[in-house]
């Protein structure tokens, strides 16, 4: 007989009524006072710095206040202002961009915009954050102009456009708009895109011209009977107002239609000007190369949790940590930090630690296996990896939420950052869509011009093991499903490895194991767009070819 599969799951569904009643009632901080402000020291916050006392000939000024994203700790040190971190209060954060970007500062426009995009509190303001980010692109500021594409990739506070999504990414990614691997995939953006919309106003077509032959049928009717018929009469006027809207958005399709290159040309037409022509811990990391390209370092810092102090233990963890360990040092010359069975302080002090250990070149990569959970805050699903001193759900008090990953991630210099998340609900660390230029096969990075584009811009990824579902904690040996087919391509590989290519490695090995075990899993893939990415990739590359 076949067991059921064990999970990584989350936990809220487990002992919640016992769990609520037995809970106490008191700050959980009190005992530890030290430990708790340790805690809230490391998150990020929107910060407010003092203006600088400057000279200029006899008359002495103080500059305007300026906002910067660092940690608590930091902030208080510099004499900032901020507000004791709360992930459901942006209004906070609001106020202190918004001069900044009402003076015209482009990052702060940008943060604006991302703060509306999160929500204040309650939904998120999508046509806001779409005029904000607007403002900070228009500037040429690149990672606004990555997170309005996002906005018309999905239809978010715009009218969903994956031709202005890819173009707005080209800006973003600092590719021509002559190239030919934006010239290919805004072709086919546009292809797609002039068939759904010549389908739409056939269809609209056809219904007109049914209506407008009922119509004319009840017309006729009135007309012999002399206008009598109150039926009749009501139904003709239901007809012609239905024909009104179907022709008016017959001629929205239509103009934008009519807005499309023809099919013979490569690449959508835009009125766009050509551009004229704390304490540091000692880490020793040598920077590699590929070719005659730069690389930087590598660093990576795994995160195993099996062992629970008050929730189920798993059993594979410690065994992915393990060999990852081993895998990352041995064949791709990784300097790699670890932690097992963490709490909630050592978790968030290694991520706050990377800050001064990684360079602005260097790559970092995150690992994290354990158990994960979800709760929901205004209306909002956020998720969380769960340290070994988690309680049981809804007590989230140790445990570490997504937001104050992402924070860091945005704060870490690194220029290239790849999370690899294997736990319950790890695909709501991004919520971000997948890649308009990731096909099933991949981008090619044989193109030494292709790869030297990439490694020139900043990389914020997730590769989880699901998405918003619980994932397996067997099925793979000693290690899990995810992490038996993640570690086993890794140690399998003999050439440059591509993050996205790594994906669609896995993606249907995972898929087609968990199947086999009558439960049902896949990998995602995604930006991290609250975190900085802009188009950049993470490569792992063996030791021997550098």
């Amino acid at each position: 007989m076949r067991h059921a599969p064990v999970t990584r799951r989350g936990l809220s569904a487990i002992i919640l009524g016992l769990q609520a009643v037995l809970a106490f009632a008191a700050d959980p901080g009190a005992a530890n006072p030290g430990l708790s402000q340790e805690v809230a020291d490391l998150h990020v916050v929107d910060c407010l710095l003092p203006g600088q006392v400057r000279r200029l000939g006899n008359r002495t000024y103080l500059t305007p206040r300026r906002p910067i994203q660092t940690t608590a700790a930091d902030c208080r040190v510099r004499g900032g202002e901020y507000t004791a971190y709360d992930r459901a209060d942006y209004r906070s954060a609001l106020r202190v961009w918004m001069p900044a970007a009402q003076a015209g500062e482009a990052e702060a426009q940008n943060n604006v915009g991302e703060i509306f995009e999160r929500g204040l509190g309650d939904e998120p303001n999508y046509e806001a954050a779409a005029v904000w980010y607007r403002r900070a692109a228009d500037q040429g500021y690149r990672r606004a102009q990555f997170n309005l594409g996002t906005l018309y990739e999905q239809g978010l506070g715009v009218e969903r456009d994956p031709v202005a999504a890819l173009n707005w990414y080209r800006r973003a990614w600092g590719i021509e708009e002559d190239s030919v691997m934006f010239a290919s995939a805004a072709q086919r953006q546009q292809d797609e895109l002039r068939a759904r919309l010549e389908s739409q106003v056939q269809e609209k077509d056809s219904q007109i011209d049914v209506l407008s032959r009922r119509l004319d049928q009840l017309q006729k009717q009135l007309d012999e009977s002399a206008g009598r018929g109150a039926d009749a009469r009501a139904e003709a006027g239901t007809l012609r107002t239905l024909i009104a809207q179907l022709e008016q958005q017959r001629e929205q399709d239509a103009e934008r239609l009519s807005r499309l290159n023809p099919p013979a040309q490569t690449g959508p037409r835009t009125r766009e000007p050509q551009p004229a022509t704390s304490e540091v811990r000692d880490v020793s990391a040598s920077r590699r190369a590929y070719g005659d390209l730069s690389l930087g370092a590598y660093y990576a810092l795994l995160i195993g949790n099996q062992h629970y102090q008050d929730l189920e233990d798993l059993s594979t963890p410690l065994s992915d940590l393990r060999r990852a360990e081993k895998l990352l040092k041995e064949k791709y010359d990784f300097t790699v930090f670890t932690i097992a069975d963490g709490s909630n302080v050592e978790v968030m002090r290694a991520i706050n630690d990377l800050y001064e250990i990684v360079g602005p070149e260097d790559n970092l990569l995150i690992f994290y296996a354990g158990h994960g959970n979800r709760l929901s805050t205004g209306g909002t699903e956020i998720g969380y990896w769960l340290p070994a001193n988690a309680e049981r759900p809804p007590r989230n008090t140790f445990w570490v939420a997504n937001e104050f990953i992402t924070g860091h991630l945005s704060r870490i210099q690194a220029k290239r950052v790849l999370v690899v998340a294997d736990s319950c609900y790890a695909g709501l660390l991004s919520r971000e869509p997948s890649f308009l230029l990731l096909g099933d096969e991949g981008p090619r990075y044989d193109d030494m011009e292709f790869l030297r584009f990439k490694l020139d811009k900043r990389a914020r990824l997730l590769l989880s093991s699901g998405g918003d579902r619980p994932v397996l904690d067997e099925g793979g040996g000693e290690n899990s499903v995810f992490a038996r087919a993640f570690l086993d391509e890794l140690e399998s590989n003999q050439g440059l490895l591509p993050s996205p290519e790594l994906f669609l490695r896995i993606r249907d090995r995972v898929q087609t194991t968990a199947a086999n075990l009558d439960f049902e899993q896949a990998p995602e893939f995604k930006t991290i767009k609250a975190a900085g990415h802009e188009v950049g990739d993470f490569f792992f590359v063996p030791a021997e070819l550098r």
